[in-house]
C-alpha cells in the first residue's frame, strides 16, 4: 500500500507541475498567465511593416466590434465579437471624458471564433446569443469587452448580460449560465450605461467571474465541467471593469480583486474574505498582477490614483490611513500616478505603468523608486495594457500606434509603427509569435 500511495502521488505530482508548466507556456486568459503579460523563454520580433507585409504572418478580418483579447492554447486561438444587427459599429476613441452610451437597439449576434494560431483560417464559429442587448455600451467600449479563457479542454466566453457559455475545442456548447443583468455605469450616475468588461478565469477546475455592477455585485466559482455554482460571495462594491487574478503561495490559492471600497483577496476554494482594502480610484478597471512575491493594484478616477505593492500574507483590513504609504502588509505604494485603464506590466524587476495620456513610468518593483518617467509621444489615448516577450516590452494606442520599448530602467524605443487600424485590446503572445487584436482584424506578427 505504501508503495501504490507513493506511485500515485508521484504521478499526481508529476502531473501538477506538467501542468502548471503547461499553462505557464499558453495564453489562456486575459494578459495570459495569470494576467502577467508574458510567458517565459519568447522571443518576438521588434520589426515589422504591415504596409509592406514585412514579418506579418496573416491577417484575418473579424466582423462586428470588440475590445476582447485573443486567447492561445497550443495551436488554436479563440476570441469573441458583437454583431450589430444596424450595421453600424459606431466608437469613438481617443482623449476624452463623456460618459456618453451608444444608441442602438438593434438585434445583436454574440459569438465566439476559434481560428488557426498559424494559418489564421477559421476553424469555427458559434453563435452564443442573439437579442437585443439588455444594457447599453459606452461609447469607446464593445458589447465583446471580455476576454474569452481556455485550459486546453474548455473556453468560455462572457457576455456580462448576455450570458456565460462554456465550449468544448470542436465548439459543441458544453454549458451556458444568463447571470441576469448586469448594468456597469458610474455609481453616481446610475443613468449611464457603460458596459460590462470582466474577464473571467480558468484554474484548477473552476470558473472565477467577478461582477461588479449597479446591484447585487459579487464574485463567484462555477465547475468548469458542469457549470454548476461552487460558491457566491457578495461585493458592496461600485462598478468595476477589472478581472480577477488567482495567486498561489505555499499550497493556498486567493483569488485577488481591484475595486475602489473593496480591494481584496478571497479563498479560492471557499470564497471567504482574507483582506481588504479601500480607497483610490472610484472608477477601478485594471487586473491586479502578481510578481517579485508581490501583489500589484492600481486604479485612477476621482481624488487618488494609486499603485499598491501588498504582500501576500495580508489579512483582514489593511486599508492605508490618509497619511501612510505603507504598513504592515503594504510595502510601497504611490497616491497619485496610477492608470485609469491599464493593468500594469511587472517585468524583470520593475514595474511599468503606462497612463492613458501616454505618459509611462517606471517604477522598482520591490521598492516604489521611480525610474524614468517618459511621455510615449501625442499620438490620443491608451486602452491596452503593456505585454513583454525577451527584452522588449509592446505599448498599443487606441489610433493604431504601436510602440517597442526595450525592457530596464532606462528608455530607450526601438519601433513606433501603425497597424493602421483602431487598437483597444491587450496582445496575446504564443510561442515567438504576438497577435494583435485590431478592430476590424486579428493580426499575427512574427518570422516563420
Amino acid at each position: 500500500m505504501k508503495i501504490i500511495a507513493f506511485t500515485f502521488l508521484s504521478v499526481f505530482s508529476i502531473q501538477t507541475l506538467f501542468s502548471q508548466n503547461n499553462y505557464l507556456n499558453q495564453w489562456p486568459g486575459f494578459r495570459g498567465p495569470f494576467a502577467k503579460g508574458f510567458i517565459e523563454n519568447s522571443a518576438t520580433v521588434e520589426n515589422w511593416n504591415l504596409g509592406t507585409g514585412e514579418n506579418i504572418l496573416w491577417q484575418t478580418p473579424i466582423p462586428g466590434l470588440g475590445h476582447s483579447s485573443p486567447v492561445v492554447w497550443d495551436n488554436k486561438i479563440f476570441v469573441t465579437t458583437a454583431i450589430s444587427g444596424s450595421g453600424e459599429n459606431y466608437l469613438k476613441v481617443g482623449l476624452y471624458g463623456d460618459g456618453d452610451a451608444v444608441d442602438d437597439d438593434s438585434e445583436h449576434e454574440f459569438k465566439i471564433y476559434c481560428l488557426d494560431k498559424n494559418t489564421g483560417k477559421i476553424i469555427w464559429e458559434r453563435l452564443a446569443f442573439k437579442g437585443t442587448p439588455a444594457v447599453k455600451r459606452h461609447t469607446k467600449a464593445s458589447h465583446a469587452d471580455c476576454t474569452p479563457a481556455t485550459d486546453g479542454k474548455h473556453v468560455l466566453a462572457f457576455f456580462g448580460s448576455q450570458g456565460l457559455y462554456c465550449y468544448d475545442f470542436e465548439g459543441n456548447l458544453v454549458w451556458e449560465k444568463q447571470l441576469g443583468k448586469m448594468n456597469s455605469g458610474p455609481y453616481n450616475a446610475p443613468e449611464l450605461e457603460w458596459g460590462f468588461s470582466s474577464s473571467p478565469i480558468i484554474y484548477k477546475g473552476k470558473v472565477i467571474v467577478q461582477c461588479d455592477f449597479l446591484g447585487d455585485g459579487f464574485l463567484a466559482s462555477f465547475d468548469v465541467e458542469t457549470g454548476k455554482q461552487i460558491w457566491r460571495t457578495s461585493r458592496d462594491e461600485v462598478s468595476t471593469w477589472s478581472s480577477p487574478t488567482v495567486f498561489e503561495k505555499g499550497g493556498k490559492s486567493q483569488i485577488v480583486v481591484n475595486g475602489w471600497k473593496h480591494m481584496g483577496g478571497y479563498d479560492f476554494e471557499t470564497g471567504r474574505e482574507i483582506w481588504r482594502m479601500s480607497g483610490g480610484g472610484d472608477i477601478p478597471a485594471p487586473t491586479p498582477v502578481f510578481e517579485n512575491d508581490l501583489i500589484f493594484i492600481n486604479n485612477a478616477h476621482g481624488r487618488f490614483a494609486p499603485i499598491y505593492a501588498i504582500t501576500p500574507s495580508a489579512k483582514g483590513d489593511i486599508t492605508l490611513a490618509e497619511d501612510e504609504l505603507s504598513n504592515d502588509y503594504i510595502v510601497w505604494s504611490v497616491k497619485r500616478g496610477g492608470a485609469y485603464m491599464q493593468t500594469p506590466l511587472v517585468y524583470r524587476g520593475y514595474l511599468y505603468n503606462l497612463q492613458g495620456n501616454g505618459s509611462l513610468t517606471v517604477y522598482k518593483a520591490t521598492t516604489g523608486e521611480e525610474m524614468y518617467k517618459q511621455s510615449l509621444g501625442a499620438v490620443g489615448g491608451f486602452s491596452a495594457s503593456g505585454v513583454a516577450s525577451g527584452d522588449n516590452l509592446y505599448f498599443c494606442a487606441e489610433k493604431g500606434d504601436v510602440f517597442v520599448v526595450k525592457a530596464g530602467e532606462e528608455f530607450k524605443e526601438i519601433l513606433h509603427t501603425t497597424m493602421n487600424d483602431v487598437l483597444m485590446a491587450s496582445p496575446a503572445i504564443s510561442e515567438n509569435v504576438i497577435y494583435f487584436r485590431a478592430q476590424k482584424s486579428l493580426i499575427a506578427v512574427g518570422t516563420k
